[in-house]
């Protein structure tokens, strides 16, 4: 069986990646079973370069704000800001202090930057995109920043009286922003403001204003760019989420976890088929993010299951959407030690002597035959093994035999 294993795994490169698929994806999906290490990200930086130089590829997707994405956008593609800058406001989650991440926006800019003065062309500009709501562990954002950016820009475009409300209107149902980002609210519905008179006349206002959008879209294009438009929609569907995500919070029943993490990756998934229309993406994020099966886990001693943004986009893109999970073998520093044998990562630890390599998941799935691998168990809670019976609905696996500690 060690030979039939090794025979399913080859060099991570983007041209193996692409022999591997049945037809070129739009979005190309790399996930990660834990967060923050850097040798991961080198590896998701290295085939992005390749992706970038041999197959054409001009954006990638990481899970971050989706509007604090824009600050890295315009820094990689116009030089707006300073990397420190970009770095700290740019990219949520405290991923910013990565040194793989600053590497990789870095590089992009760099990319973008030709010998002469002019910069490359707009249709050849690398582009830097969040993909995730402006969501954080402890709290949600106000949908002010995103409500107000698509007033402003429908108000600023047509017949005012199409308009729903005025500004102040906005303002004044909006409130202070700490209502919103009420901490305790994450575990206390009664905390949330979700679900008051102001946010539910809120929620009416934003989906007029995003029907607005929509009506008016000849207009703003002829006389517009489509940057800006892309811009509105995107402000648009995070106000239009996160409103959905506040209600939820609200929410006294069983249910309400279940439905916040299931809004979350909507959030997702509506940002990626946005992506989707301009690809192909290189798109990263943890692997529950992003597989085709249901995702599962436990808060609080409760388990949970809902539709990740990979299942929801790969229903509607079919084979324009592809995966690759990320695997590994030991996370020493973490006190994750080398996998049991009868595993998938204990399988591939034994039989491969590389680094890292690209495992190509049907013809892994022939060589174990009627083989079930265990499940692993991890002894650290931020890292989450292969589930092996979702080894059929991965389009490949990046194993990364031993990960050393980030610099």
């Amino acid at each position: 069986m060690m030979t039939d294993i090794r025979n399913a795994t080859r060099a991570v490169d983007a041209a193996t990646v692409m022999e591997l698929l049945p037809a070129r994806p739009r979005l190309l999906a790399l996930g990660e079973p834990t967060h923050g290490e850097d040798a991961l990200l080198d590896l998701r930086n290295e085939l992005f370069r390749q992706l970038v130089e041999r197959e054409g590829h001009r954006t990638i997707a990481i899970e971050s704000d989706c509007v604090r994405g824009l600050i890295v956008d315009d820094y990689v593609t116009s030089g707006t800001g300073t990397l420190d800058d970009v770095m700290e406001r740019g990219i949520s989650h405290g991923w910013g202090a990565s040194a793989a991440n600053r590497e990789l926006v870095r590089w992009m800019r760099a990319h973008n930057v030709r010998a002469d003065a002019e910069g490359r062309p707009a249709s050849e500009r690398l582009r830097f995109v969040g993909f995730d709501g402006p969501l954080e562990i402890t709290h949600a954002e106000s949908p002010r920043r995103a409500l107000t950016a698509l007033h402003a820009y429908l108000a600023d475009r047509v017949d005012t009286g199409l308009l729903p409300c005025a500004a102040g209107t906005l303002d004044r149902l909006l409130g202070g922003d700490d209502r919103w980002t009420e901490p305790a609210a994450m575990t206390d519905p009664s905390r949330s403001t979700g679900r008051s008179p102001e946010a539910a006349r809120l929620r009416l206002l934003a989906d007029d204003l995003m029907a607005l959008l929509d009506q008016q879209t000849p207009h703003l294009l002829a006389t517009g760019s489509r940057e800006s438009w892309d811009r509105a929609r995107l402000y648009g569907r995070t106000a239009v989420g996160l409103l959905r995500y506040h209600h939820s919070m609200a929410d006294p029943s069983p249910a309400r976890m279940t439905r916040l993490v299931g809004v979350r990756d909507q959030m997702m998934a509506h940002n990626l088929l946005a992506l989707a229309e301009r690809g192909p993406v290189l798109v990263h994020a943890q692997n529950a993010h992003l597989q085709r099966p249901k995702s599962s886990m436990r808060m609080g001693g409760v388990p949970l299951e809902w539709w990740s943004a990979g299942a929801l986009v790969s229903a509607r893109l079919g084979s324009g959407y592809a995966f690759l999970a990320t695997a590994l073998g030991t996370l020493g520093h973490q006190g994750v030690g080398t996998p049991a044998p009868d595993t998938v990562e204990g399988l591939l630890y034994a039989a491969t002597e590389e680094d890292h390599c690209l495992v190509d998941a049907p013809r892994l799935a022939e060589a174990l035959g009627d083989t079930r691998p265990a499940p692993r168990r991890s002894p650290w809670f931020g890292y989450a093994p292969l589930d092996p019976a979702q080894l059929a609905a991965c389009d490949g696996i990046v194993f990364v035999k031993d990960v050393p500690e980030s610099r």
